[in-house]
């Protein structure tokens, strides 16, 4: 009897060249784009997208080593980080001037960590002391502060379907502090706390991005975490909590995903079902919040199916070295093979 399989990758993955010491390997989880940059773009930037018709190749001016590059939505203009202090921007709208402009970051003293494209011409700065929202004018090749907030930043977290950012504060990084854009405005959302399992003494840096995920499931946006346990009588393992996070009013704890076990693990989003995938056994589990009627403020919700691995696919190398079809990045771009009309929620983000 042949195995049983739930989930497929798809048959057409993205290629590109892979990462080396003269070449860094780029993903922006927004536009669903790979960007392999060579000698900081001098012998060339390679842009490839899902699909073959959104490739794009270029040059650019060798300014230092890429920490970070972007494209708005629609590929109007380029935004490229080489420093902790400034973004460069370059436009690829026809008819207006290629030269790079320069942005540095207002806050003094301060270090961007990265930066997010909310909309084709508005932009945001994330630094370890705030967040610093700017409107892009191409033409004038200048930008414009919007709004600023200043709060001490640890990391943060991205969701380009809500153009919601989540940034973690205070020293054990636990209380997230949301912020959603829209048409150039900036609110604050009402922040909250991560549970923590357990509480350092002295206190420390505990709550890591990697273990933080944000997703919209049946319309509604949630923040995921990943709580480790290690495996006792009382605790059977690891789970998946989710925070409900409203456009307004309280984040409230809502959904706690038991995955009975123990490790490293990877997290899908695939039409509104959330497929956990486990390291060591290589098999997925697929939760669904919506199969029962929720019945108190926290649900708690087991695997609908049984664990089963991921349909084994050997990827094509085309005269390609092993292991160059994947970005080196805690997010990939592989998608699942499901019907064009279910395909377009998908997430995937690898956990410690």
């Amino acid at each position: 009897m042949a195995e049983e399989h739930y989930l497929e990758l798809s048959e057409n993955p993205v290629q590109f060249e892979h990462a080396s010491s003269v070449n860094n390997v780029f993903f922006d989880e927004a536009n669903k784009q790979v960007f392999a940059v060579r000698s900081g773009g001098a012998t060339g930037v390679v842009v490839k997208g899902p699909d073959d018709k959104s490739s794009v190749a270029f040059r650019m001016d060798d300014k230092g080593e890429v920490k970070c590059i972007k494209f708005s939505i629609g590929n109007k203009i380029l935004a490229v980080q080489r420093t902790s202090k400034s973004v460069d921007f370059i436009n690829f709208i026809p008819d207006y001037p290629h030269t790079e402009f320069t942005q540095e970051c207002k806050t003094k003293n301060a270090s961007v960590l990265g930066f997010c494209w909310t909309s084709w011409n508005e932009i945001v700065f994330i630094t370890d002391q705030g967040i610093e929202f700017y409107q892009v004018f191409p033409d004038k090749r200048s930008l414009k502060l919007l709004k600023s907030q200043s709060i001490n930043v640890n990391w943060y977290q991205y969701c380009p379907e809500t153009a919601v950012i989540l940034l973690s504060t205070t020293v054990q990084g636990n209380v997230l502090q949301p912020f959603a854009f829209r048409n150039g405005t900036m609110t604050k959302m009402a922040k909250f706390e991560i549970e923590l399992p357990v509480v350092p003494k002295p206190a420390k840096l505990t709550l890591s991005e990697r273990d933080i995920a944000m997703a919209t499931i049946y319309g509604q946006l949630y923040v995921m975490y990943l709580k480790h346990h290690s495996r006792t009588v009382n605790s059977p393992g690891a789970e998946v909590v989710l925070y409900h996070l409203p456009r307004e009013g309280a984040c409230k704890k809502s959904h706690v995903l038991k995955l009975n076990t123990t490790g490293k693990f990877a997290l899908n989003i695939v039409d509104n079902l959330i497929v956990v995938h486990h390291q060591s056994s290589q098999t997925s589990l697929i939760f669904d919040i919506r199969l029962k009627e929720p019945d108190c403020a926290v649900n708690t919700h087991q695997p609908v199916l049984p664990a089963r691995s991921i349909h084994p696919y050997r990827i094509p190398l085309s005269g390609t070295r092993p292991g160059q079809n994947h970005p080196p990045s805690p997010r990939s771009n592989l998608t699942p093979s499901v019907s064009e009309n279910n395909a377009p929620n998908f997430l995937q983000i690898y956990f410690s």
